[in-house]
């Protein structure tokens, strides 16, 4: 627990560095998603034990590092990776199979995109977009929180036994509690200290943030769960003590951020 614990300390200032950082140096949220996304689709390659097979691995680890700066040109990209993928798995039919490069090419896809939404987010606001990007972060990171502490001391349900052992019902509801409460005292960190009440936060959108929010991270987290039993794979990493790999970490993030996207576009969370 305490080297979750470090290592989720760790993840957070690195997070906050990034928003501190983002008037002096903007690219840096493009860098990190860039190095999150491409570490993750190499850790998914690793698990599948498909690194040897260049002609997979090279376009895919460049699409997912190359997604976070293609902007509007994200679509005509990801049309030339595809053409690029299918031309060598027709070239290399003997050995690979289209199993594979449909597992390899469906998460190449959805988790470049998906973190790519943490990008989109800040471009909606032109002075608070890191408020939203954080958000985004934030509702599903306090939910894994909220649902770990929960769950070890409370946790008697277990929530999806067959997919998710660990998970318990205790636990979501914790998550859920905790959630919500940290997205309405940070609306109001940020309105009444941070900006001295010159900005109006909207606390219905950030209520829906935590509420909601917790429910996609909860769906994100179990979905990756199925993967790994689908593909038999424990653990996509252990680069980060206590959390696993960055696709561990960053599995309820990819299901958070296009819904605080969504949920942002139509109801802005500052006003």
């Amino acid at each position: 627990m305490i080297k979750r614990v470090v290592s989720g300390a760790v993840l957070v200032l690195f997070l906050a560095a990034v928003i501190l950082f983002n008037r002096s140096f903007p690219l840096a949220l493009n860098l990190v998603v860039a190095l999150v996304s491409a570490a993750s689709v190499f850790e998914l390659t690793k698990a599948l034990g498909l690194e040897r097979k260049w002609f997979l691995f090279l376009p895919s680890l460049a699409m997912a590092a190359a997604a976070s700066f293609c902007g509007e040109n994200l679509f005509a990209v990801y049309c030339l990776y595809t053409l690029v993928l299918f031309s060598a798995m027709l070239r290399y039919h003997r050995e690979t199979t289209f199993k594979e490069v449909a597992v390899l090419y469906s998460m190449v896809v959805m988790i470049p995109s998906a973190l790519n939404c943490l990008v989109l987010l800040r471009g909606l606001s032109q002075d608070h977009g890191m408020f939203y990007v954080l958000v985004a972060v934030l509702a599903a990171w306090v939910a894994d929180v909220g649902a770990f502490f929960a769950g070890t001391f409370f946790g008697k349900h277990k929530l999806c036994p067959e997919i998710s052992p660990k998970k318990t019902v205790e636990g979501a509801a914790g998550g859920l509690v905790l959630n919500v409460a940290v997205m309405l005292l940070w609306g109001l960190v940020l309105s009444r200290w941070f900006y001295h009440g010159q900005v109006q936060v909207n606390f219905l959108a950030l209520f829906l943030a935590g509420f909601l929010g917790t429910f996609v991270s909860i769906l994100g987290d179990l979905s990756f769960s199925l993967i790994k039993r689908g593909c038999h794979i424990k653990d996509f990493g252990q680069v980060i003590p206590g959390h696993g790999g960055i696709l561990d970490r960053f599995d309820s993030v990819i299901f958070t951020a296009p819904f605080l996207y969504l949920l942002a576009s139509y109801l802005p969370l500052t006003v």
